[in-house]
């Protein structure tokens, strides 16, 4: 079975549990823990600020921003950090995106986006959705954009450059697509949810998507195959549904919470444990 396609992969559910509980909310980091990692130096956020770390614990510099960090990449001599902005815009909670020199954390580009990728050379992506806007940029370590695609949602970089897409519409047009040069996309699987939460990547570059009731893997090539049917809750489309999808050791949890149907403040939560198979 050739590496890196769906069909290689197989999975059983191995325990289903249902309780009343919290959402799997994005897990926040904790204050401790750095955003991003590379070559001994480690990038931390704070309410307010940017600051650059190295392996013995000193700060290398600081640069004080708006809003709060959220996320940070790195690619060759430059970081990108997207922030939450600590006042309510008509964004939501979005704050500036943050083009930093790693060597000193001077501000070289102040950007607009909500999710980034690093890209190599300096490069990143950068993307956005919402009021009309539905696009991922590409920009150099300057600053400059390079290039752009009418496609948003979780970047995976590796084999090129994938999107699982989350456009919030019903029904979506959502799918699993590569981003190619000259803003051309590659669709690839339709999806059911138009939210579907952060992939898992295997060894292998296979995606695995937890898309409504199923769990779908999507191979490098954007061939596609259900592993598991959830059934149940899962497969609840509403705009409250929550939905994660973690590794619980070398197995993977998929988490769905619904609104409590007598009291919408709770939430019942179904949580399904997955073990993998891979054919070679």
């Amino acid at each position: 079975m050739a590496s890196g396609t769906a069909a290689a992969w197989s999975a059983d559910v191995v325990d289903h549990r249902c309780a009343v509980g919290r959402p799997p909310y994005e897990l926040a980091l904790p204050p401790q823990k750095p955003l991003a990692r590379r070559d001994g130096l480690r990038i931390h956020g704070d309410v307010g600020s940017v600051s650059c770390v190295d392996s013995v614990g000193r700060t290398l510099w600081t640069h004080r921003c708006a809003g709060r960090p959220n996320a940070a990449h790195v690619s060759g001599d430059r970081v990108l950090v997207t922030t939450d902005s600590l006042e309510y815009t008509p964004w939501g909670n979005l704050g500036p995106a943050l083009l930093l020199d790693l060597a000193d954390g001077r501000l070289v580009a102040e950007l607009r986006g909500e999710r980034g990728a690093a890209r190599g050379d300096g490069r990143f992506v950068l993307g956005l959705e919402g009021y009309g806007v539905f696009d991922t940029w590409e920009y150099d370590r300057d600053g400059n954009e390079i290039d752009a695609w009418r496609s948003y949602g979780h970047y995976v970089v590796g084999t090129g450059l994938r999107v699982v897409e989350a456009d919030r519409n019903i029904p979506t047009d959502g799918r699993v697509v590569r981003l190619l040069p000259g803003g051309v996309v590659e669709r690839g699987p339709r999806l059911s949810d138009s939210q579907p939460p952060k992939p898992l990547v295997l060894h292998d570059g296979t995606i695995l998507v937890l898309d409504g009731g199923v769990l779908r893997a999507v191979g490098r090539g954007l061939d596609s195959t259900v592993l598991a049917e959830l059934g149940g809750i899962a497969a609840d489309l509403g705009a409250r549904t929550f939905r994660a999808l973690r590794w619980d050791g070398d197995r993977v949890a998929a988490v769905v919470a619904v609104p409590h149907a007598d009291e919408l403040t709770r939430y019942m939560v179904d949580t399904w444990t997955l073990a993998l198979r891979h054919r070679t």
